[in-house]
């Protein structure tokens, strides 16, 4: 069996993505070069078909909705006629997370990455409202994110199904980490599910996913590429490989934040990334070496 083309409507944003770290300079000011940069190295080079900027690993809690506009445009810029670029633009007030799509929807965005409402807790009518209040507010395709370990609250199985009604919700960011309720969910829409813990990039992929929204795909995109095209094409054997191979360096890079050990992993090869913006820190020189440590042993050498 063959690879499908990289973007299909079973694979609306192609299969492999990152979740791009948000480059800073060491004052902490913006970096949009460096933002333009590695996104433009994950594409040429990392074997990747788009890019999400603003979303977790791109600090979005500590970014200007103003930056975040440059950072598009900038990603948009650097990749946008040869990548998909989708935009985070989630927050836990529906006419803010509206204001940003729009924005995002302007600036030349190709989708929207809208997460769960954090910290209030919405019931799942509440979610329902506001996922389709966003999808209807443009006319970009829409990725839910669903990440209850950071929102408090998972976006339930019988909501999901009913979203997948909407003509723009298109796919999903699984980071719910729960293969039995994903499994429904494909079986019953046509919901493209992409995968937000890079450990379960395999299992899901064996399930029904189409890819991964990855954290180290900055460092390790080539293989990643090689994983899912592998199994794509009906090679197990060698995605198993590929997945046992690159677990030291899931492992490693998320022993505390991804992106703090993403931009520890960016700076020692020398690439943008910068530091991370309070109340994140950087990782320390002990991290830093245990990070090298693991990366080794992950065959990467830095």
């Amino acid at each position: 069996m063959s690879a499908l083309p990289a973007v299909t409507p079973a694979t609306p944003f192609g299969r492999v993505l990152s979740a791009l770290v948000t480059p800073f300079t060491r004052d902490g000011a913006l970096d949009t070069e460096g933002a333009a940069r590695l996104a433009s190295e994950l594409v040429d080079q990392g074997g990747h078909d788009g890019i999400v900027v603003n979303g977790t690993t791109g600090e979005s809690p500590t970014t200007t909705d103003a930056e975040k506009e440059q950072v598009i445009r900038a990603v948009v810029e650097a990749v946008g006629d040869r990548a998909s670029v989708v935009a985070g633009v989630g927050t836990n007030d529906t006419r803010h997370t509206i204001e940003l799509a729009r924005q995002a929807e302007k600036a030349g965005a190709g989708g929207l990455l809208v997460v769960t409402p954090y910290y209030n807790k919405p019931p799942q009518s509440g979610l329902a409202a506001h996922f389709s209040a966003v999808a209807d507010a443009t006319g970009l395709p829409v990725i839910l994110y669903d990440i209850p370990a950071r929102s408090g609250v998972p976006i339930a199985t019988d909501t999901l199904l009913r979203l997948a009604e909407h003509d723009r919700i298109v796919a999903v960011k699984d980071a719910k980490d729960d293969l039995g309720a994903a499994s429904t969910v494909m079986a019953n829409t046509n919901l493209a599910f992409y995968s937000g813990t890079d450990m379960l990039n395999l299992p899901l992929l064996s399930v029904g996913g189409v890819g991964f929204v990855s954290v180290v795909g900055h460092i390790v995109g080539p293989r990643l590429r090689e994983l899912v095209d592998s199994f794509v094409a009906g090679d197990v054997a060698r995605a198993i490989e590929i997945h046992q191979g690159l677990l030291p360096i899931y492992e490693g890079i998320f022993r505390t934040q991804g992106v703090i050990l993403v931009k520890a992993a960016l700076a020692l090869q020398g690439r943008p990334g910068g530091p991370v913006r309070s109340p994140l820190v950087d990782a320390s020189s002990a991290e830093i070496e245990r990070l090298r440590a693991d990366l080794a042993a992950g065959g990467l050498s830095l």
